[in-house]
């Protein structure tokens, strides 16, 4: 079991902050990228110390950071840009449920991203964006390959991100985190057709429902961090930000239809789920039933054949059929008789 390092709230310093994530052995990473629609420059290694802000306003900046372990660095770069304590330790805290918090001068946003796997495990990832007039700031748990394609965009100029703001650029993160649940809800409905319904059936094993078992929990924890994300679209569509322009939030609503789309997969396949195991269950009810069924059967024909061996096993001598010279051969014919009688009625019935 995974010991996760909890938030301790009880602390002297308010102000310190507590990284409650796995302690990474790769060193913080930042990327910085700059753009309009006819500039664009990218920072692959950038120092996060030499900060000065987001001055240029007719530019748009994405500042991109790979680990959030070093608490210092972190807490320091948001000093910078006047984020609240509350958002750092919410940025930092990785066990919490996603969030969306709007302040003065920015949004503070948190979601859960599922890692893709080969495994049968799901992993999830938090991400945390800020997101200002002219700036989107993403904060990534762990190195990973999300946004690649959206960097090819900016560095190419193709489509019309680098027309738009630093909120057409969170819609487009939001769209490939969104995109990684689709692929990996995909995945499980594939691995769940392969499974054999023939072999099920007759022979039900006890790790197929574990599996089955897993794969409810993952679509369960699925649902439940896409949920938080739909109900953001939801407020956007319902509020007025000042940092989401009136053209793009056309773009948000397709963000709720993935969203809504995404439940109503993890539905059908809880729904599936759900009946496999119950099939489950009723096969063995139905091969239990089979077995009881047929011990009742034997045991039955049994039962007389016991009390005619039972009869004859007593030590009395005053026992006419002792005496015959046929007795032994004629009790046999009695028993053989009474089993096949009793098969006969057995088959009529339908017992077995």
């Amino acid at each position: 079991m995974i010991q996760n390092k909890l938030l301790n709230r009880k602390k002297i310093n308010p102000s310190e902050a507590i990284f409650t994530g796995m302690q990474m052995e790769e060193q913080m990473r930042v990327q910085l990228f700059s753009y309009n629609e006819k500039q664009y420059t990218e920072d692959e290694n950038y120092s996060i110390e030499s900060f000065k802000g987001f001055q240029d306003q007719g530019r748009f900046y994405w500042l991109n950071i790979h680990g959030i372990h070093e608490v210092k660095k972190i807490k320091d770069f948001c000093s910078k840009l006047n984020i609240h304590d509350l958002a750092i330790q919410d940025l930092l805290d990785v066990n919490q449920r996603p969030k969306f918090q709007e302040y003065s001068t920015y949004w503070f946003f948190t979601l859960k991203s599922v890692i893709p796997s080969q495994d049968e495990t799901l992993a999830l990832e938090q991400l945390s964006f800020i997101l200002g007039s002219n700036y989107l700031i993403s904060f990534q748990e762990r190195k990973a390959d999300y946004f690649e394609h959206i960097r090819e965009r900016l560095r190419k100029n193709m489509g019309i991100v680098r027309e738009r703001g630093a909120d057409y650029l969170l819609y487009l993160l939001l769209e490939a985190i969104l995109d990684n649940y689709f692929r990996t809800i995909a995945d499980i409905g594939n691995k769940l057709e392969e499974i054999d319904i023939v072999e099920f059936e007759s022979d039900p094993s006890p790790t197929l429902v574990k599996s089955i078992e897993r794969y409810k929990r993952q679509v369960h924890q699925i649902k439940t961090t896409i949920i938080p994300i739909k109900d953001f679209v939801l407020r956007i569509e319902r509020e007025k930000f000042s940092f989401i322009h009136e053209k793009q939030v056309k773009y948000f609503y397709e963000l709720r239809d993935l969203c809504l789309s995404l439940i109503d997969e993890c539905a059908q396949i809880e729904v599936m789920l759900e009946s496999n195991t119950n099939l489950f269950f009723s096969l063995q009810g139905h091969r239990m039933n089979q077995v009881m069924k047929t011990l009742t059967v034997v045991a039955t024909i049994f039962i007389p054949l016991t009390f005619v061996a039972g009869i004859y096993g007593m030590n009395f001598t005053n026992m006419p059929e002792l005496q015959w010279k046929y007795g032994y051969f004629g009790i046999w014919v009695v028993m053989v008789a009474i089993f096949i009688l009793m098969m006969m009625y057995f088959r009529r019935k339908k017992w077995f």
